[in-house]
Order: C-alpha cells, then sequence, then structure tokens
C-alpha cells in the first residue's frame, strides 16, 4: 500500500509542477487558480510522501517520489508544453525509469 501511495504522491508532484507551467503561461484570475492548484497538489503529494516514509526507506522513498515526478513532467512537457522531445531526452528518461524500478526491487 505504502508503495501505492507513494506513485500517488508522485502523481501529484507532476501535477504541482505542471500547474506552475500553466499559472506562467496566464495571468490574472487564471494564473491565480493554477497557483492555487499547485498549492493543494504540493500539499497532498508532500503529505502522501510523509505517510510512505514511514515505513519506506526515506533515500529509496524520495528517489522514487522525485523520478516518478520527473519522468512525468517530462512527459507532460513534452505532450503539453510542446518541449523537445529527443532522442537523448527519451534515452535518459529510460535509464530513470530502469533505476526507479532497480529502487523498488532492492527495497521490496
Amino acid at each position: 500500500m505504502n508503495w501505492i501511495m507513494l506513485i500517488i504522491a508522485g502523481l501529484f508532484e507532476v501535477g504541482f509542477a505542471s500547474c506552475l507551467g500553466k499559472a506562467k503561461e496566464t495571468s490574472g484570475a487564471a494564473a491565480s487558480w493554477w497557483f492555487a492548484s499547485f498549492l493543494l497538489c504540493l500539499a497532498v503529494s508532500m503529505t502522501l510522501l510523509y505517510k510512505a516514509a514511514q515505513t519506506l526507506p526515506i533515500g529509496t522513498a524520495y528517489a522514487v517520489w522525485t523520478g516518478v515526478g520527473a519522468i512525468g513532467t517530462v512527459v507532460v512537457g513534452i505532450f503539453i508544453f510542446k518541449e523537445p522531445s529527443d532522442v537523448w531526452r527519451i534515452f535518459f528518461l529510460s535509464t530513470l525509469i530502469g533505476s526507479i524500478i532497480g529502487l523498488k526491487w532492492v527495497s521490496a
């Protein structure tokens, strides 16, 4: 269950990073709503990370949380924010995914 909480925490990390990106693109009330969404996602993400880290090794939990967030944020950046998706970005994203799987495997 804690691994599932950790994955969900990472997805909320993607949410708060994406909200920052959208807030940067907007102004006025829309930017305020995106910033409020950022704060909500941040609070949920940190709470779930805290709960998962109570039973998982902190180094592994933090690495998986940031890895899930980084992978998700890159994917959102490519598909939503039209960031480049060259061979090297995909290669290093793949190595990050392999590292997360490895951490899960050795920390089970």
